[in-house]
């Protein structure tokens, strides 16, 4: 994708230094564009778990690129298997969610186990990691390409609705002829190193010119929805509205909402979905309302092992400060941190929630679109089953 028309990526090896990855740190956004320099296993533990990289896809990849560097850093070391497994437990350590990350680390230490000099191990590193990030890409182009076919439908069906469904719009966004998406939190490029999850399809559409409206989740505490997803589709030129974690009930009662589309962190093989806190009850109001809800999955966010989302996926908590404080541009343009609740107030930060198969219409993958169920995924990738 691109930002003030220059072409990026989220994750990249710096030219001319193999030994060092390049970051856009989110933290920044959309005040600030920040490049930032991975060079020890220490740097990408910090990236992953503070969050200047996020989103389960984006996760995988820093995570992958992260055991490369740490095997540069054994490259003269005894041990150096046992010492790549002591680096995959770091990282594994940083984010406990999304599946991707330690779906990535197994594959670049079954990838490093396989060879018998350092050199060809730290090889076999590179080339997981650099595999890794490409397939992702391509995932992510591929679910756009399926969800667009969701989108084009739902446009030629708003373009000759039933006598009874006919109304004037009050605004240029209540336009019947627009596809009104609904998004929660950034499943977009910055999340998933281009295209994104959530947003291939909105992005497929745009490009395609059908008019799509994003109706933008703030998705508190962090924000990313008005941080992130706001800023790459301005980027894009996406027509878009940031509003209130709240509000999304309040539009679909209203009719303004036709379709939400949200990511996954995790998803189990009977199709329930772990994804940022708020997700459940969009979820709900979807049910309420007839809107369909879907989720960008890509196969890498599928945990074929856990069958019951409730139970079995771990939630991350983190620090209850991301929730009693806010941060934001002031008027001197500088980035200013300020408190938001009563100074003794404690506060509880759950990262994620689980959105049962039952809500979720259907899965849009790289192979395709299912409906959220073992069944339904069995459909698509056999051979998991």
């Amino acid at each position: 994708m691109k930002i003030n028309g220059t072409p990026y990526r989220t994750i990249w090896l710096k030219q001319g230094d193999p030994a060092t990855i390049q970051i856009i740190d989110q933290r920044h956004l959309p005040h600030r564009f920040v490049i930032e320099d991975l060079k020890t296993l220490e740097n990408f533990e910090t990236a992953i778990r503070d969050m200047h990289v996020r989103g389960a896809p984006l996760i995988g990849s820093a995570a992958a690129y992260g055991m490369y560097v740490a095997a540069l850093s054994f490259r003269d070391a005894v041990f150096f298997d046992e010492k790549m497994q002591a680096a995959a437990t770091r990282l594994q350590a940083t984010r406990p969610t999304a599946v991707n990350l330690a779906y990535a680390i197994a594959l670049v230490l079954e990838a490093i186990f396989k060879e018998k000099t350092p050199e060809a191990k730290i090889a076999a590193a590179l080339h997981t990691a650099c595999i890794i990030t490409e397939e992702s890409v391509e995932h992510c182009r591929l679910i756009g390409q399926h969800g667009l076919n969701i989108i084009e439908k739902i446009w030629h069906q708003k373009q000759n609705p039933p006598p009874s469904e006919i109304r004037n719009p009050k605004s240029e966004i209540e336009k019947s002829e627009i596809v009104h998406v609904l998004t929660h939190c950034n499943a977009g490029w910055l999340a998933c190193i281009d295209y994104g999850t959530a947003t291939a399809p909105i992005y497929a559409a745009h490009d395609r010119g059908i008019p799509v409206h994003v109706w933008v989740d703030e998705t508190r505490p962090r924000n990313q929805g008005a941080s992130l997803t706001a800023f790459e589709l301005k980027e894009h030129g996406v027509p878009h509205t940031v509003i209130a974690d709240n509000t999304g009930g309040h539009l679909m009662q209203h009719g303004l909402v036709d379709l939400v589309i949200a990511g996954t962190d995790r998803t189990t093989r009977t199709g329930d979905v772990a994804n940022k806190i708020g997700t459940y009850l969009k979820a709900l109001a979807a049910k309420d309302n007839g809107v369909p809800f879907y989720i960008g999955a890509p196969s890498s966010s599928i945990d074929w092992n856990l069958r019951d989302g409730l139970r079995e996926i771990p939630i991350e908590e983190r620090n209850a400060e991301e929730v009693k404080k806010i941060s934001g541009l002031d008027e001197n343009g500088e980035i200013r941190e300020v408190l938001l609740t009563p100074a003794g107030s404690p506060a509880a930060n759950y990262a994620f929630d689980v959105t049962p198969a039952r809500l979720v219409t259907g899965l849009i993958t790289e192979r395709g679109v299912c409906e959220a169920s073992e069944e339904g995924l069995k459909g698509l990738f056999p051979e998991r089953f």
